[in-house]
């Protein structure tokens, strides 16, 4: 496996297995709370990034083109979901009643 691929995969199992609770301040704790776009974004400028180095070789290059591909449709397929939840009506629910015009 490539050391470029190992580094993204490496990086994404630190932030996952990042701890919840400690000795950290609850304001440093929820800097860490990201929405999951922007820490895709920031996966793809990172991958871009090691793309740009001039040492890269062809076999990390590829690895890291695949790792964009893959990154981009979960990205895609969230802002899919995101979108169609905005778009559906909620369900009537038993019991409930409209609300009357204002």
């Amino acid at each position: 496996m490539c050391s470029s691929s190992a580094t993204i995969r490496t990086s994404v199992r630190s932030r996952e297995s990042a701890p919840c609770c400690g000795s950290k301040s609850a304001a440093a704790t929820l800097a860490t709370v990201n929405d999951p776009l922007t820490e895709l974004s920031e996966r793809l400028e990172e991958a871009a990034e090691q793309l740009r180095a001039p040492d890269v070789e062809v076999d990390s290059a590829l690895a890291l083109i695949e790792e964009c591909a893959r990154l981009a449709s979960e990205a895609s397929s969230r802002v899919d979901e995101q979108t169609r939840a905005a778009l559906e009506p909620l369900p009537d629910l038993p019991g409930q009643l409209p609300l009357p015009a204002a």
